[in-house]
């Protein structure tokens, strides 16, 4: 299903989207690349997990990624590599809220909780204007 919805969203959006799954139990002696429906799609080997994977990609190749990923270490090392960071549910959350505008129908928005914080509250941090940026272009 994720797979299909990617698949979709592509269509739509025309986005390059990448997905890693592990592969360090059952996967093969190297790391497997396939393209399904325009998504690549990557397996880790065996003995390496897909966050090892992922950190290689966003850190050789700094092209302004976008990483879909509730892993805090992964969020982190996103950050220090120069790519944005989304939480799985902010990503399905926004990918749902424009199927939903696309086929004219509305719903009500929730505000998100914001944590409370030092400084300004009429000024957002750089990593929330970073991510609501990225937010509104999916």
């Amino acid at each position: 299903m994720l797979i299909e919805s990617l698949i979709e969203y592509h269509k739509k959006k025309g986005r390059d989207i990448t997905v890693v799954f592990d592969g360090w139990k059952t996967g093969g002696a190297q790391e497997n690349h396939s393209v399904i429906g325009g998504i690549k799609i990557i397996y880790s080997r065996l003995g390496e997990k897909a966050d090892s994977v992922i950190r290689r990609i966003i850190s050789s190749d700094r092209r302004g990624w976008v990483v879909v990923t509730s892993d805090r270490d992964i969020v982190t090392h996103a950050w220090t590599s120069g790519a944005v960071p989304i939480s799985s549910q902010d990503f399905m959350n926004a990918i749902e809220k424009r199927q939903v505008e696309s086929e004219g129908l509305y719903e009500d928005d929730e505000e998100y909780a914001k944590p409370r914080r030092k400084g300004s509250p009429r000024k957002l941090s750089k990593k929330e204007t970073a991510i609501k940026k990225i937010l509104s272009k999916l």
